[in-house]
C-alpha cells in the first residue's frame, strides 16, 4: 500500500470520527493526499470538482428532488394508502402489508426512501400503534420498506451511479431496478407474515370493490408519474433530465391544482429545500470525483483489483467479498459518497469477471440501501425513529429478521442475474446476448 494511499484513509478516517460532514471529509483527505503527490492541490481539486459536477445527466437530480418534495406535500401518500389498503390490508397483518406496499409506491414516485419513512410512516406507523401493533415492528417496517424505492424507478441514485460508471445507461438502470425492487419488497412483506402469524395480527375488514375502485381511481393520477417518466423515456419521447422536468410539472399540477394540496406561498420554501438537498448533493458529487482521481493517480482501483482477484478466481466469492465490504461500508458512510467512491474501485473488478455494469449497479444499490436501516448512520432509521417516538437500541433488535429478508434479496440480485437484465434487454436498452453472457460467466466459474 502506497503512502498516498495510507495517507488518504487516515486522513479521511480520522475526519470521520471527529464527526466531520462527510463531504467536507472526502474533500479535505482528496486534498492531502493530492498534496503528498507533489500536485499543487489548490488548483488540481478545484478543477477535478467542477468537472465532476459538470455533466448534463446531472440536471436531472434537482428536477428529481424538487418532484420528491412536490409529492411529499401533495397529498399522495394518503390516497397510496387507501389503495394499497384495499388489496392486502384484508390479509393477517393487513396493516404491515399496506405500510409496505405504500412505501414501496411512495418511494419510487418520490424517488426518496427518507421522504416515504416520514409522509407513510407520519400515519401508518400511529395506525399501526393504535390497532395493537408493536411499535418497534411498525418502525422496522417503514424503515426497511422505504428503501425499496430507491430500486424502483424513476431514482437520484442510479443517476449518480450512471455518472460514476461513465458509460451506463441510466433508461437501462431504471428498467433494471423494478423487478430487484419488487423482490426486495416482497421479502419484506413474507417477514411482515411471520410477525404476524407468530402474534397473532389481525386483519382490516374487506373493502368492497365499489370502494377499491373508488380508491384507485384517487391514487391512479399519483402512479401515472411513473409510467410517464419510464414510458417517455422507453418511447424516446425525452431524456431521462427531460423526463425529470416533466416529473415536476406534473407533480405540481397534481398537488398545487388537482389535490389542491400545496398552496403557492409554499413554495419558495420547498424550493428552498430543494436547493439546500440539491447543494449538497453535488457537493458530494464534486469532492467525490477529487477523491476518485486521486484513487487513480496512487492505483487504488489497480491494487484492490488485484488483490481481489488473487485472493481467488471464483466470481462467486468475489462477489461475495464485495457485497461484504459495501455492507460494511454502508453503516457508515451515505449513499451518495458510497457510490462515488466505490465504483471506480470495484467496478474494473467485477468487468474482468465479466458481470455487466448494469448488474453490478443494482447490486451496489441494493446493498447500500441496507445501510440506511443501519446504524450509526442510518438515514431512515434515524427518521423511522423520530417518527415512530421509539430508540435505535429498541428498534434494531426487531429489524435483524428484516435485514437478513434484504440480505437474502440482496443474495438473489447479486447471483441471478436475470432478474436486473431481463427488463432492460426486453425493452431494447440493452442487447440479448448481455443477459445471456452474464449466465454463462457464473455457471461456468462456478462450476
Amino acid at each position: 500500500m502506497g503512502t498516498t494511499t495510507i495517507i488518504l484513509v487516515l486522513v479521511f478516517v480520522l475526519l470521520l470520527v471527529m464527526n466531520v460532514p462527510i463531504a467536507v471529509s472526502i474533500a479535505m483527505a482528496a486534498l492531502v493526499a493530492i498534496f503528498a503527490e507533489g500536485i499543487d492541490p489548490s488548483v488540481m481539486l478545484a478543477t477535478k470538482m467542477a468537472n465532476g459536477v459538470n455533466s448534463f445527466a446531472l440536471l436531472a437530480i434537482p428536477f428529481f428532488i424538487l418532484s420528491g418534495h412536490l409529492m411529499g406535500r401533495g397529498g399522495m401518500a394518503r390516497r397510496l394508502i387507501d389503495f394499497a389498503g384495499s388489496l392486502v390490508g384484508m390479509f393477517p397483518g393487513g396493516l404491515a402489508y399496506v405500510n409496505t406496499l405504500t412505501c414501496m409506491l411512495f418511494g419510487s414516485i418520490s424517488g426518496s426512501a427518507a421522504a416515504a419513512v416520514s409522509s407513510v410512516g407520519g400515519f401508518m406507523i400511529p395506525e399501526m400503534n393504535r390497532k395493537g401493533y408493536n411499535r418497534e415492528f411498525n418502525v422496522a417496517v417503514t424503515t426497511t420498506a422505504a428503501t425499496t424505492g430507491l430500486l424502483i424507478p424513476p431514482s437520484n441514485i442510479m443517476i449518480v451511479y450512471s455518472v460514476a460508471a461513465g458509460s451506463v445507461s441510466i433508461a437501462a438502470m431504471f428498467m433494471a431496478g423494478v423487478l430487484p425492487g419488487i423482490l426486495m419488497g416482497l421479502c419484506i412483506m413474507v417477514v411482515c407474515g411471520c410477525f404476524a402469524f407468530y402474534n397473532k395480527y389481525g386483519s382490516e375488514q374487506r373493502v368492497p370493490f365499489f370502494v377499491a375502485l373508488v380508491s384507485f381511481k384517487r391514487a391512479v393520477l399519483s402512479l401515472m408519474l411513473i409510467i410517464i417518466v419510464i414510458g417517455g423515456i422507453l418511447k424516446g419521447i425525452f431524456t431521462p433530465t427531460e423526463a425529470a422536468a416533466i416529473a415536476v410539472l406534473y407533480s405540481f399540477i397534481l398537488s398545487a391544482i388537482v389535490y389542491r394540496q400545496i398552496k403557492l406561498y409554499q413554495l419558495p420554501e420547498i424550493l428552498k429545500q430543494t436547493g439546500i438537498t440539491t447543494a449538497v448533493v453535488m457537493l458530494l458529487i464534486g469532492a467525490s470525483s477529487g477523491m476518485s482521481w486521486i484513487m487513480t493517480v496512487a492505483n487504488i482501483p489497480q491494487s484492490v483489483s488485484i488483490a481481489l482477484l488473487n485472493l481467488s478466481d471464483n466470481p462467486i466469492i468475489i462477489m461475495l467479498t464485495i457485497n461484504m465490504l459495501l455492507l460494511f461500508v454502508g453503516t457508515f458512510m451515505d449513499m451518495t459518497p458510497a457510490v462515488l467512491i466505490f465504483t471506480p474501485i470495484f467496478l474494473p473488478v467485477v468487468k474482468s469477471l465479466g458481470m455487466h455494469e448494469v448488474h453490478f449497479g443494482i447490486m451496489m444499490i441494493a446493498n447500500l440501501c441496507i445501510g440506511l436501516c443501519t446504524p450509526p448512520v442510518g438515514t431512515c432509521l434515524f427518521i423511522g425513529c423520530g417518527v415512530g417516538k421509539t430508540t435505535i437500541a429498541k428498534v434494531t433488535k426487531t429489524m435483524l429478521p428484516f435485514f437478513l429478508a434484504m440480505i437474502i434479496a440482496l443474495m438473489a440480485i447479486t447471483y441471478l442475474p436475470k432478474l436486473s437484465l431481463w427488463l432492460p434487454v426486453k425493452t431494447g436498452q440493452l442487447k440479448p446476448e448481455t443477459m445471456q453472457s452474464q449466465v454463462i460467466m457464473l455457471e461456468s466459474n462456478s462450476s
